[in-house]
């Protein structure tokens, strides 16, 4: 049997034991602490990105840690320091897992030796990213094993779970939390911090190399344990059934898995519903599938309401087995209609789709609450990037162009009074797509912007792609010298590691001109009129050119003197605001206005305003 609760009840005992209130992520983060972990690296990805920052805070320096230039570099490092025997941590949202995912397919069939733990975040809602994807059809279709924590305290404990599991059957293991469980806090007890994890060296072996006739019979492998993992599973104590008092009697059942068991055990738990009879079954690996657990649930049950999110894996799973063993009971839920189908679950729906369910009165509301107003999301006042956007628009007004743009704060570029973001599809993909589209459209003029921290990330190839195809774009590299949206972490460009120590700052008007783009600038997107001229002039070049837009994000460095209007000369003629959109600028009383409380001395509004009414700054 794997290390159930009762290892991790022992673990927890050893030590001196710590009451500490803790985030989820902060939870996981100690949990691999705990567990020995000798190495953690990751790419920054709400709402993931405080796994990491809580181990290299807690870091006594005995664990290596970096942030990687990206999810796939981070699996890979990850992997050469398991096949050594280290136990290792990777963490990414779930977007990420895309990006990691070539390793990650191959990993599964080459095997690890020291645990490997890859918590892949997901974020129902979506909340902070661009796909509702889950990462449990990600564990099915690499083959690997996942847990699905209900709580901070559950993902704490199954992080010793987690490795052990690895270690036990050389494979990477997912651990899959959601938004809800990665930001949401608990008081828990933790233990004292454990030696890490003795490594112990890596071995030459003709397995760690990949071939053909390797991969088959791995594979054969690989569909034989997972039916055994599988089996090990319905043990695993964090996978139960319950059904009250008379089982006997109870012909309806509930299935529910992550944050989703919690709210179902909240709505059971209230009155109403209290002494309904009901057999609940919780799921805490929904891969490989705790069948035998199943099936003794499915036992005597007529019919099933399955709550989950964001996909109908425990659903199908329930109606496999249904088939497989010729099983009477109606599985219901997300394919059925009766569970929505997008977006993240609350405590009210699930408690609306319970009292249905169960034939229960409508569930009372509390008076209903006003609606909070609808506030769009927008660049920060102050922001380089809003200046390097209006520079762009400037030089273009009156021609027809294109503008790719890329995830970072800069994607807010696209909402008026800016709309300078045309395209957002993925991470480094604004630099690719300005080509596709100039190859087809070669009268129009095709821009690409990206962050610092992207390029780094994603765009380099891009811009190989670019220079060797002999596309014709202009690229404007949005430089505020930090991976601003998920929280400010370092990158290659920043001179910084996540160990505390200063490396050099990787160039990258170095790294263009390598690859072959001739005379790139960096310019100060505050002075509008040079910038203005530099995009006319990068623009009316032939093939790749680019812009360096070179500002530290308002976060990382200290405001200017604000800038105020003289209402004498101000005409309330709005320029300021419907030109620029910028959060700290208002009407009053038929004048422009600037709260000083917003205003970090940028200068933008002042070099627009054609009544000069702007004055402040240095």
């Amino acid at each position: 049997m794997l290390y159930g609760q009762s290892e991790s009840i022992f673990v927890l005992r050893e030590g001196i034991v710590m009451q500490k209130f803790l985030m989820g992520n902060e939870a996981i983060a100690w949990g691999a602490i705990h567990a020995g972990v000798n190495l953690v690296c990751g790419y920054p990805g709400t709402p993931s990105t405080e796994i990491l920052e809580t181990v290299a805070k807690n870091n006594d320096g005995s664990i290596y840690v970096e942030w990687s230039v990206n999810e796939k570099a981070a699996l890979e490092v990850a992997a050469g320091a398991s096949y050594a025997g280290a136990r290792t941590l990777v963490t990414m949202k779930q977007v990420g897992l895309n990006v990691a995912s070539d390793p990650l397919m191959s990993l599964a069939y080459v095997g690890i030796n020291g645990g490997m733990v890859v918590v892949t975040a997901d974020d129902p809602g979506p909340i902070s990213s661009q796909t509702e994807q889950d990462t449990r059809h990600f564990a099915q279709f690499a083959k690997i094993p996942v847990f699905d924590p209900s709580s901070p305290e559950e993902a704490y404990a199954m992080m010793a779970d987690a490795f052990a599991l690895s270690e036990k059957y050389g494979i990477p293991v997912f651990l899959r939390p959601t938004t809800r469980i990665c930001h949401g806090c608990a008081s828990m007890e933790i233990a004292d911090r454990k030696t890490p994890h003795k490594i112990e060296g890596f071995e030459k072996d003709p397995k760690w190399t990949i071939f053909p006739g390797l991969s088959y019979q791995n594979h054969k492998q690989i569909e034989a344990r997972t039916p055994v993992i599988g089996s090990e599973f319905s043990s695993y104590p964090f996978n139960h059934i319950s059904c009250g008092d008379h089982p006997e009697k109870v012909t309806k059942g509930i299935a529910a898995g992550g944050v989703s068991y919690e709210y179902t055990r909240e709505t059971l738990g209230r009155s109403d519903a209290s002494g309904t009879r009901v057999k609940v079954m919780k799921i805490a690996t929904p891969h490989p599938f705790p069948e035998k657990l199943a099936l003794e649930f499915l036992d005597g049950l007529t019919e099933v309401m399955v709550i989950e999110e964001l996909d109908p894996v425990i659903e199908r799973e329930l109606l496999i087995l249904c088939g497989k063993f010729h099983l009477t009971v109606t599985i219901r839920g997300k394919l059925t209609g009766d569970v929505q189908n997008a977006g993240e679950n609350s405590v009210e729906s699930v408690q609306t789709v319970l009292h249905k369910y169960l034939g229960l009165p409508a569930p009372d509301r509390d008076e209903e609450l006003p609606k909070l107003p609808v506030r769009p999301p927008v660049l920060c006042a102050g922001c380089p990037h809003r200046a390097s956007f209006y520079a762009v628009k400037q030089a273009m007004k009156g021609r027809k162009a294109v503008f790719s743009g890329d995830i970072g704060c800069y994607t807010l570029g696209n909402a008026k009074p800016l709309d300078m973001v045309d395209t957002c599809l993925c991470m480094g993909a604004g630099i690719t797509i300005a080509q596709g589209l100039g190859h087809v459209e070669p009268d129009v003029k095709h821009f690409a912007f990206i962050g610092d921290s992207t390029f780094f990330a994603s765009g380099i190839t891009g811009v190989v792609n670019a220079v060797y195809n002999q596309a014709d774009i202009t690229i404007i590299i949005l430089d505020n010298s930090t991976t601003a949206m998920t929280g400010h972490q370092p990158h290659p460009g920043t001179g910084k590691t996540m160990m505390g120590n200063i490396s050099d700052k990787i160039s990258i008007p170095a790294i263009l001109e390598a690859i072959g783009v001739k005379d790139v600038p960096a310019i100060n997107p505050m002075n509008l009129a040079i910038a203005t001229e530099a995009v006319e002039k990068a623009a009316a070049a032939k093939g790749v050119s680019a812009i360096i837009f070179k500002y530290p994000c308002i976060a990382v460095t200290k405001p200017l003197p604000a800038f105020k209007i003289n209402r004498d000369d101000c005409t309330g003629c709005k320029i300021c605001i419907s030109e620029l959109g910028c959060p700290a600028i208002s009407m009053n009383d038929m004048k422009a206005y600037i709260d000083p409380s917003l205003c970090y001395g940028c200068s933008i509004c002042a070099q627009v305003c054609p009544c000069k009414a702007i004055k402040g700054g240095r």
